[in-house]
């Protein structure tokens, strides 16, 4: 996992800790840290030294339908952890708004291939 730069920090807004996650979800923790080694969910360290998910990854007590794919891809293309974040919480005004906010819309079709559009 990455340690988050000040900028993207800044633009991803509200964080939440491994166990917040996994209470959200409604399950252990251990699970929520394969998804994580799985890359259906992406955690950051924090400047506190805490690793964190975005709290824009979930909605409700689920994962946004269609990010896991979206990671795949984007770091498929190259992406660091910390690169796709930023992607993921950075405005687009082709969308509008963020791959992110697109996602938890149901658009993710249009976010999948903008990300694929990276990797050519």
């Amino acid at each position: 996992m990455a340690q988050i730069d000040p900028p993207t920090d800044a633009i991803v807004g509200d964080w939440m800790t491994i166990p917040d996650v996994a209470n959200r979800l409604g399950m252990p923790v251990n699970r929520v840290k394969q998804l994580l080694r799985d890359h259906k969910l992406l955690a950051v360290q924090r400047p506190s030294g805490d690793f964190a998910v975005p709290a824009g990854f979930l909605d409700g007590n689920e994962i946004i339908h269609g990010l896991g794919g979206t990671l795949t891809l984007l770091f498929d293309c190259g992406f660091s952890e910390g690169e796709a974040l930023n992607w993921l919480f950075t405005a687009d005004e082709s969308l509008p708004g963020t791959p992110v906010q697109a996602l938890a819309e149901h658009r993710r079709t249009e976010v999948n291939r903008r990300a694929q559009a990276l990797a050519f």
